[in-house]
Formats: structure tokens, sequence, C-alpha cells
């Protein structure tokens, strides 16, 4: 057995060892998030696990997150490989999960660690978004494909925020206790493309309910107990202001059957499954006709935010064994890390695995805050100051979502890469853990929305000039005067964005717009990642050497796209086309 499988073995708390994430927990922001989630501690005097105030709930959140390293380094972590070996099975038209994977799934659920972020009326720990991202980061490192299945809880949170309170009732404690859910979206005819969603509902007058016919595909976690179902409520209609929102209750009675499951390329032991609906009863989630335009929309904002803590747990992964590889294997009489190739490469894994998460926790800290405030409006008026808060930080968390999406995936697959040619040879066995996780690594950029449609997502916040408002901000923040020699050069790659940005939008030309706009919002990307990089070094010194290479890889990538749009000919875009 490799030393790297090897390790995996061993009684490991995947939080506690890791003081980047602890370390978040400490960011300023905290004491208002905290103040915002728990409404000055209105549940204290109600639950007897409520925190009294701010560092009460900081402690209780750090020690959850104790409970869920442990969890993951003791079992989820061991159970990795031979989940990906065995991975789940149909029998009789139901899913049986790898026997692995239904230990992982028992132990947290034993625990109590589902549900984390919602109310603690329905059993939930009401805990904020940042330490729940924080366990679907861990979780994700010890096993990227049983996130799939721990991640699905943000089902939860969209019945939370728009279902009735007669199913909030019926269905959230079903969740806090373990239940698994799924998002049942895409069908063989409509991918991207949603608003082709043919699944039908039909409401029986007779008996007051909705019914369910058609097939779903490439539904992750596909025979889960509790279904959030998007189908085409409104006979005639052939876009989204025909589909409404709907959750189904998966009883397992041969009204939902998996046809089958789909045999992937990595995150075997989470089960893709392909679905027939037949008078399958439902039960509408808020409004008609808003299921695409409203609450799908809201659902995958989250799913974004769920890829991104994956794709940065799968970094750390990618890190840990890229590192200790390096240092265990020697050539030419000393360990390969002390070559300047190798050490040049695991230094880069570093560099990004901690952008990443950097912007991966500022992105959790504003939706967080917004959403805290819809709590609230949804209880009583919000005052003009909390409105206009509640709106920057909106912005903020739309602009973040899609450039932490793309980002996040790209550089997690990038890790895993370089994470095998750390092992060379070695790497491309089935011995090593790396492999697994280079096949896992690969649906991050195309699932919840492919890199390029992030790019779509992202563009308006480059042409609006909200990236660039957002980098003054940091531009202007107190730094160690250490790193005022990176600021200087932030400084002039900034001006570079945005002259270029400039150049690109005076010309009125969409299609060259759309055609260099991944490259404009990579650019703004790295300078936002390495000013988050330099603030988390001012106050921690164990991010300063992620913050100097950094700094190197961001500048070097501003001016190749900077280079590639101020070259460009618009007449030159007919030569790709071809």
């Amino acid at each position: 057995m490799s030393f790297c499988l090897k390790k995996n073995l061993l009684d490991m708390n995947l939080y506690k060892e890791n003081p980047a994430l602890k370390f978040q927990l400490g960011h300023p922001l905290m004491e208002k998030i905290v103040a915002l989630k728990e409404q000055n501690f209105a549940d204290k005097d109600k639950y007897d696990y409520a925190p009294q105030d701010f560092e009460d709930a900081i402690d209780s959140y750090d020690r959850i997150l104790e409970i869920v390293g442990e969890i993951c380094g003791d079992i989820i972590a061991p159970n990795a490989e031979s989940v990906d070996h065995e991975g789940p099975q149909v029998i009789n038209n139901r899913v049986k999960y790898a026997r692995g994977t239904q230990e992982n799934h028992d132990a947290l659920a034993k625990a109590g660690l589902y549900g984390m972020a919602l109310p603690r009326q329905y059993g939930g720990l009401n805990f904020s978004m940042v330490p729940y991202v924080m366990a679907a980061e861990l979780v994700s490192r010890a096993d990227a494909g049983f996130a799939n299945i721990w991640g699905l809880q943000d089902c939860a949170e969209t019945i939370a925020e728009f279902a009735s309170e007669d199913i909030k009732a019926e269905f959230l404690p079903r969740v806090c206790a373990g239940e698994t859910c799924s998002m049942d979206l895409t069908e063989p005819d409509a991918g991207s493309d949603l608003q082709a969603v043919q699944l039908k509902a039909t409401f029986n007058e007779e008996d007051q309910t909705w019914y369910l016919n058609g097939v779903k595909r490439f539904i992750t976690n596909g025979d889960a107990q509790i279904k959030l179902v998007l189908a085409r409520s409104e006979e005639g209609t052939n876009d989204g202001r025909g589909l409404s929102y709907f959750v189904c209750d998966n009883k397992h009675d041969d009204r939902i059957k998996v046809r089958r499951i789909e045999n992937k390329l990595g995150i075997k032991g989470s089960p893709t499954c392909e679905l027939v609906f037949t008078n399958a009863p439902a039960k509408l989630v808020g409004t008609r006709r808003m299921g695409l335009i409203k609450y799908v929309m809201s659902l995958m904002n989250g799913a974004r935010l769920g890829v991104g803590a994956q794709s940065v747990g799968l970094s750390a992964a990618a890190y840990e064994e890229a590192l200790a590889y390096a240092r265990d294997r020697r050539q030419f009489g000393k360990a390969i890390i002390e070559f300047p190739a190798v050490f040049e490469m695991v230094s880069m894994i570093k560099a990004k695995l901690d952008a990443s998460r950097a912007i991966l926790y500022e992105c959790t800290r504003f939706v967080d805050v917004y959403k805290a405030y819809e709590a609230i409006e949804a209880t009583r008026k919000l005052t003009p100051e909390e409105k206009a808060d509640y709106k920057e930080y909106q912005r903020l968390a739309d602009a973040f979502t899609p450039m932490l999406k793309m980002f996040s995936s790209e550089f997690a697959n990038q890790n895993a890469y370089d994470c095998i040619q750390v092992h060379g040879g070695s790497g491309f066995m089935k011995d090593y853990a790396c492999e697994r996780l280079y096949r896992d690594a690969r649906i991050l950029t195309i699932y919840e929305g492919t890199s390029q449609l992030q790019t779509v997502a992202a563009i308006r916040h480059v042409t609006t000039g909200g990236y660039l408002k957002q980098i003054r901000a940091y531009e202007n923040m107190e730094i160690n005067p250490i790193f005022n020699p990176i600021r200087a050069r932030l400084v002039a790659m900034t001006e570079k964005y945005e002259a270029i940005v400039n150049a690109v939008v005076e010309t009125k030309n969409q299609e060259y717009l759309d055609f260099v706009a991944r490259r404009l919002v990579e650019m703004a990307g790295h300078i936002i990642m390495t000013y988050l990089l330099i603030i988390d070094a001012t106050r921690d010194e164990q991010f300063r050497t992620s913050a100097e290479v950094y700094i190197n890889y961001a500048e070097a990538e501003v001016e190749k796209h900077y280079s590639f749009i101020k070259a460009f000919n618009i007449d030159d875009i007919e030569l790709y086309k071809a």
C-alpha cells in the first residue's frame, strides 16, 4: 500500500489539523453575520443549545466542526477508495449505496449534522453559511463524491425560504434527522437549457393534488427521499414561464423509478440517475410559474457555492497528497521536494488552494449577510440603512458567486493534474489516491453551470464596474506595510484591467465582448484573489508565502490577457468560427 493511502487510515481530524479553516471563523465580519443570523440571540431562552452571545456562537461552530473533521478523517476519507471501486447499484428500481457511502451517511446523521443551517424550530442548528460551507469543504476533502450526497441538504434551504409553513413542518425535520435530498432539474433534452423542461405537472381537482409524469436525467442522488422537481405546470407553454417547482416525497412505491445509474468518469460514489415519474404526487413550492425564474435560480446559486466548497476541498486533498509524496519520495539521494521543478509545482498548488479558499469564504460571508437580511425582512420591515446594506451584500454575492465557481473548479482541476505530475509514473496507477482526485475533479467545471456559463453570469459585473468597485475597496484597506510592494503591483494591474475593459466596451460590439469575456473576468478574479490573500496575510502570517507566490502568477496571467485583447483584431473572430 502506498504512503498516501496509508496516511488516510490514520486517526486524523481534518478540521483541527488545518488552521486555515479555523482562521475564517475569526474574520471581522463574523460578528455582524452572527448577530444578524441569531437576531439578537432570540433563541437562547427557547433552546438549550442556542448560543447566548457571539463568543458562544463561534464556540459552537468550532466544536461542531471538530466533530465533522473527526468523522471525515476517521470514516469518510478511509472509505473513499472502496466507495470509488464499489459504487452504487440499482436493485429493483431503487439505489443501493456502496457500503462506505452508507457508513458515511449514517455517521453524519447519527451526529446530528444534517440540517446545520436550518432553523432550530425544525431540529436544525441555525448555523450561518460560513461553518456550513466549512463542513462541506471538509467532507469534500475526504471524498468529493460523497460531498454530493451531503451537500444536497441545500434543497432544504429552498424549502425553508419559499415553501408554505405546512410543507416546512413536514419536510424540514426529516432533513435534520438525516433524510437525503435531490434537485431534479435536467432532462434528456433539457440540460443547461432548463426552459426546455417537459416533465408534466397536472393538478387533480378531485383530490386537490399535483401529479408528476415524465423523465429526468443526470439527477445527483436521484433516489433521495425528498425531491425538489422542476416541472411544466402550464399547459401549452414552452418557456420558463410555464414551469413551477414541486417537493415530492419519494415513498419508494414505484411512482418514481430509477431506470439506471450513469457510469461516470469520477465521483462514482454519488449515484447520478435517470428517473421515471408515473403519477407521483407532489406539493407546489411557492407560486406557480416561478419555478425556474425564482426558485431554481436561488437554488443554483446555493449549489454553485457548494461546488466552490467541493472544489476547495478537493484542492486541499490534492495539495496534501502532492506534499506528502514529494517529501517521502527520494531520487538521487534526496527527497524530490528539494528539486526546484517539484517545489515550484507544490507551491503553486498551495497558492491556488489558498486563493480559491479566500474567495470561497469571502463570497460565503456576502451570502450570509444578505440571506440573513432576507430572513429578517420576512418578519418585519427593514430600516432604510438595513435595506441599503442588504442590497449591497446581495450585489456582492451575485458578483462573486460565478467568479468563485469558475476559479475554484478550474483550480481544482489544475491542482489534481499537478498532483499526478508530482507523483510521476506512480500517479498514473490505481495505488495512489491522486488518480481518483483527478477523475473526481473533472466534473467540477461542468455541473451547476459550466465555466463558460459562469463567465456569462460574471461579465455584467465587469462591464458595469462592479468588480472594479470592489477592487478599489480592497485597494484602500489597511494592510501590513510589508505587502505594499504587492499592492503597488496590483494597482498597476488594475489600471491595465480598467483600460482594457473600457476599450472593449467602447467598441459596442457584443460578439467581441462575448469573445473576450472570460479573459476580462479572469483578470478581475486574479486581482481580487491576490488582494484577499494579502488581506488574510495581514491578519495571519500563514498566508504570506501563498500571497507572494500568487502575485507572480496573477501578474503574468493579467499581462497575458491584456496583451491578447489589446493586440486582437475584431475581424479575426471570423477565423475562430472556422
